[in-house]
C-alpha cells in the first residue's frame, strides 16, 4: 500500500474536480484504497490517496507520474509505503 500526498496548484483549484481527474489517470495502474483531504494552511488543501500498487519495479513511479501529468497537480509526494 502507498500513501501519497498531491498538492494542487493554487488554492483555486476545485479539490473534487482534482480527485475525479487523478482517479482516472490511476484507475489501470492501482487500485485506490481511499481519498481523503488535508488540510495545510492558508486555504491550500492537500489529497492523500491510499492505493494498493503490484508489488513491481517502477510501478510507484509509473502512478507517480500518472498524477504528475494531471492539470493543477504541483507536487506528488510519496508519504507512506508497505507490504500487505
Amino acid at each position: 500500500m502507498v500513501q501519497l500526498r498531491i498538492l494542487p496548484e493554487s488554492v483555486d483549484v476545485n479539490l473534487k474536480d482534482l480527485r475525479v481527474a487523478i482517479t482516472a489517470s490511476i484507475e489501470k495502474l492501482c487500485t485506490i484504497n481511499e481519498v481523503k483531504e488535508e488540510e495545510i494552511g492558508f486555504g491550500l488543501s492537500a489529497l492523500l490517496f491510499s492505493v494498493i500498487v503490484p508489488d513491481e519495479e517502477g510501478k510507484i513511479d509509473s502512478v507517480e507520474n500518472a498524477i504528475s501529468s494531471v492539470k493543477n497537480v504541483s507536487q506528488v509526494d510519496t508519504r507512506d509505503v508497505t507490504l500487505i
